[in-house]
């Protein structure tokens, strides 16, 4: 058996697998909030004890490996990231779950959403647009959740080989008029206003109380409630027109980032759209709001409509990949 997981800053999620040649079979899947708990290692020992209890027993000479993708940059063994409560370390999870080091891999979580993309069934992607993948051209893949994370997909002789990124990191780079209001509000608060910012699901917040100050939630003093959600969930349903709005700019904003990635690598291999917030708000992706934007760059959009963008639609992409990783260390 391996052991593959998503650590990501909204939740974490843990499946064991079942291997034979390159097939894998999932087992046990279990998933928490990762803020409810004090520590990664905890989770993970909670993890052990839920499968040991479905008849899973997590024992030396039954697991043979594991791997997980976590949000943030793996520096010498170590995750650095702004999105995650606690430390993730290689080293203390391989103590937790009994492994040599040697068999535990710990990889950024878009390159393990990434490594999963060949994998996928048609059933696991939805196609916004018109358009076929080119063999072995580049591929984009872009995630939009607790943060934003992008990484490149390119055809080395053999394979699709993943790159990582900090695209997410670039300067933001404001469209339209309330995108400059957006862009000048933020500089009053932060050194720098990155793209995360706001394509980011902290960015529904800002662009609602930036653009629309006259519309105050309850919700919004509430540490307990999740504004993303909650505005998210008003603009799908047409209950508030500022909600509405908000969703509309935001979408723009995460199809024209996506365009910006495409101009940088021409992935005619396909641009594919994952993380959790475009599953919550599938109706508007697919309302050709996030295609425009996308293809919004000038003498070039022509070519850019040509590239086809894929919805991921399962939610454990990050952990299939990790799974092949562990499968990897698993023959070594």
């Amino acid at each position: 058996m391996i052991v593959a997981g998503d650590i990501g800053g909204t939740k974490c999620t843990f499946t064991l697998f079942a291997y034979s040649g390159s097939l894998l079979t999932p087992l046990y899947r279990f998933s928490r909030q990762t803020r409810q708990a004090p520590s990664l290692e905890v989770l993970l020992r909670q993890f052990r004890a839920a499968a040991e209890n479905a008849g899973y027993a997590l024992e030396r000479d039954s697991l043979r490996s594991a791997a997980f993708g976590s949000a943030g940059t793996v520096v010498e063994d170590r995750v650095v990231s702004n999105n995650l409560p606690w430390t993730v370390e290689r080293r203390s999870i391989a103590s937790v779950l009994e492994l040599d080091i040697r068999k535990v891999a710990l990889i950024n979580d878009l390159v393990a959403a990434a490594s999963s993309l060949v994998h996928l069934s048609a059933d696991d992607v939805l196609q916004l647009n018109g358009g076929s993948p080119q063999a072995r051209a580049p591929m984009a893949l872009v995630a939009a959740g607790t943060g934003l994370g992008e990484a490149i997909l390119f055809w080395d002789g053999n394979s699709y080989r993943v790159s990582p990124s900090e695209a997410s990191l670039t300067d933001f780079a404001p469209r339209s008029d309330r995108e400059l209001l957006l862009l000048q509000s933020l500089r009053q608060r932060l050194p720098r206003v990155a793209t995360e910012d706001i394509v980011s699901g902290r960015g529904f917040r800002v662009i609602h109380q930036v653009l629309f100050p006259d519309v105050q939630h309850s919700f919004f003093g509430d540490p307990a409630v999740d504004p993303a959600a909650m505005i998210t969930e008003q603009a799908l349903a047409g209950t508030c027109p500022a909600c509405v709005e908000t969703v509309q700019i935001w979408t723009e904003a995460y199809g024209s980032e996506a365009g910006n990635m495409a101009l940088r690598i021409l992935p005619f291999g396909g641009v594919y759209i994952a993380g959790g917030i475009a599953l919550k708000i599938l109706p508007k992706l697919k309302d050709g709001s996030f295609v425009r934007a996308f293809t919004d760059k000038m003498k070039l959009g022509t070519e850019l409509a040509r590239i086809p963008i894929f919805v991921v639609l399962n939610e454990d992409a990050p952990v299939l990949g990790a799974a092949y990783a562990a499968l990897a260390l698993a023959g070594t």
